[in-house]
């Protein structure tokens, strides 16, 4: 799975003319936008695979999906169609709303880091909201006020990105987390869907939270 790395300063190079050791108005600007490029990286998926998966149906995606995440065989696993379908259901919404190639690989990089949050950390839902808040509040139109170069994601797409974030995982993440904690048997999917709707938050929740953690945050010194 890809990592994520927010409020951290990369190491970089001393950009010329600069004496190490002594910020900058250059260098702090080149380490602010090192930063800002560590925001949903490494890639879960390429440029390449992008571009490849873009010339394809569904049906060619989620083929072509499979054979990246190194799944065998669909029928006796249902754990793994269950995570394909993730992917290639985020990736086929990303392709209507006319991504860029950047937008593509944050969105998906996106999608995996929160099924990694919820599948190795054990992430709760109240934790991977804010997760999910600190990250968009990074990559999206709040952001950009400040650095308009960095925009990814305009009002418009990061409203769409709640949305679909909502209702793809965050509506069934009781769910999932049974999927990946428990046995079968343990499974009450009527049961377990109906407290997962209980404690889900509104959009306008989700939304506050995408713009207004971080820099509440940024304030504490």
């Amino acid at each position: 799975m890809a990592t994520v790395s927010l409020g951290t300063t990369p190491g970089g190079t001393t950009p010329v003319g600069t004496t190490p050791g002594v910020n900058t108005p250059d260098s702090e600007k080149n380490d602010e936008f090192q930063e800002h490029e560590k925001i949903l990286s490494p890639d879960f998926l390429s440029t390449a695979q992008i571009t490849d998966l873009l010339t394809e149906d569904v049906d060619g995606i989620q083929e072509k999906l499979r054979i990246f995440l190194n799944f065998k065989n669909l029928h006796t696993h249902l754990k793994d169609a269950i995570i394909l379908d993730y992917y290639v259901s985020g990736f086929m919404w990303a392709k209507g709303m006319d991504f860029s190639v950047t937008q593509y690989s944050k969105f998906m990089t996106l999608l995996d880091m929160l099924l990694h949050n919820l599948r190795t950390l054990h992430m709760s839902l109240e934790d991977s909201i804010k997760w999910f808040g600190e990250v968009m509040a990074e990559i999206g139109p709040r952001h950009s006020q400040k650095k308009k170069e960095w925009n990814i994601f305009d009002v418009k797409q990061a409203n769409a990105i709640i949305d679909y974030l909502k209702i793809s995982l965050f509506q069934h993440y009781k769910l999932y987390e049974f999927m990946f904690y428990s046995t079968r048997e343990e499974i009450v999917i009527g049961t377990e869907n109906k407290r997962a709707e209980q404690i889900l938050p509104t959009r306008e929740e989700v939304a506050q939270t995408t713009y207004t953690h971080v820099s509440k945050c940024k304030n504490v010194k």
